[in-house]
């Protein structure tokens, strides 16, 4: 098992930035990849950004050039540093960590609210 917890959400007006942070503990000995989703109002959750062990990273379209994934080398964290956020990024933030055996374990989650 592998506890998550996220920080760093809040409300920042358009143009703002925010740093979303993600500790985890428990057994992480097999974790090959790590990411943020989230999920807005209405809609079905979507995969933001993945960072994989070997440090490539994806991103969906809507945040190419905005939102930039990492994690340290410990394996224990993972970090999206979003930048430029408009009012469509307003969602819940997830952030997730993959185990070669189970799949993805994700946090509760944070609110990230972009609004003038």
């Amino acid at each position: 098992q592998v506890q998550l917890v996220e920080s760093g959400g809040g409300l920042v007006q358009p143009g703002g930035s925010l740093r979303l942070a993600c500790a985890a503990s428990g057994n992480i000995l097999n974790i090959n990849a790590r990411a943020w989703s989230r999920q807005a109002p209405g809609k079905q959750r979507e995969l933001v950004a993945v960072i994989k062990s070997d440090g490539r990273t994806n991103y969906v379209d809507s945040v190419k050039g905005r939102f930039t994934i990492s994690g340290n080398n410990a394996m224990n964290s993972v970090y999206l540093q979003m930048n430029s956020l408009k009012p469509e990024d307003t969602a819940v933030y997830y952030c997730g960590f993959s185990d070669l055996a189970y799949g993805y374990f994700w946090g509760q989650g944070t609110q990230v609210t972009v609004s003038s």
